[in-house]
């Protein structure tokens, strides 16, 4: 699987410029939010435009947006405000769009912050792409753009990944649909999301 293409260009603010309400104000249109959870490499940026398509949904990637509104990338992000500055810029898009009719790409870390997961739950339908570690660190490559990765060997990124997967996987495994992405197209998972979506929004009702 390939992550998605990064996002900036027009409208993105200088580096670090502050949090809005006016990106995602449109969005916000009603019915339940398929939020996508997984670590980084999983698939989510790459599968979520998919299933999108297949639901007849918009797609956002809530690190994509959070660079197009700062004007920089989440490392120079982590770089400029820290970890908590940049957990702080998670928490308001993921407010913004809680309830909106769409297929949302959650951070990797998202999901473990204090109280997203209930929150994320309560406005929609939490799905968990799953991955071995081993599988991640393939899709990953040499992690440059990934601040909790960078400038570390592939053998401590490797380590990392581990470490991260097992402080994360109880709040992942709290999602309503588990699907494994090892050695899956990303069209594959889509379709297996979408045909496992039906139920679970059934029960919601």
């Amino acid at each position: 699987m390939t992550g998605g293409a990064r996002v900036g260009g027009e409208g993105a603010g200088p580096c670090g410029a502050a949090a809005t309400a006016t990106g995602a104000r449109s969005l916000a249109a009603g019915g339940g939010t398929i939020w996508l959870a997984g670590m980084m490499g999983a698939g989510k940026s790459a599968v979520g435009p998919r299933l999108a398509a297949r639901l007849g949904r918009r797609f956002v990637d809530v690190d994509q947006e959070i660079e197009r509104e700062a004007g920089c990338s989440v490392g120079e992000l982590f770089a400029r405000e820290g970890e908590a500055g940049f957990r702080a810029r998670e928490r308001a898009w993921l407010e913004r769009l809680a309830g909106a009719p769409l297929v949302v790409a959650l951070g990797g870390g998202a999901v473990a912050q204090p109280g997203a997961r209930e929150r994320l739950s309560a406005s929609g339908i939490l799905v968990y792409l799953r991955a071995r570690p081993e599988t991640l660190l393939e899709r990953v490559g040499d992690a440059e753009a990934r601040p909790l990765l960078r400038g570390l060997s592939r053998e401590a990124r490797l380590a990392r990944l581990v470490a991260l997967l097992a402080e994360r996987e109880p709040h992942y495994a709290s999602a309503a649909i588990v699907v494994d992405t090892d050695e899956a197209a990303e069209e594959d998972v889509a379709e297996r999301i979408a045909a496992r979506l039906a139920p679970a929004e059934s029960g919601r009702s």
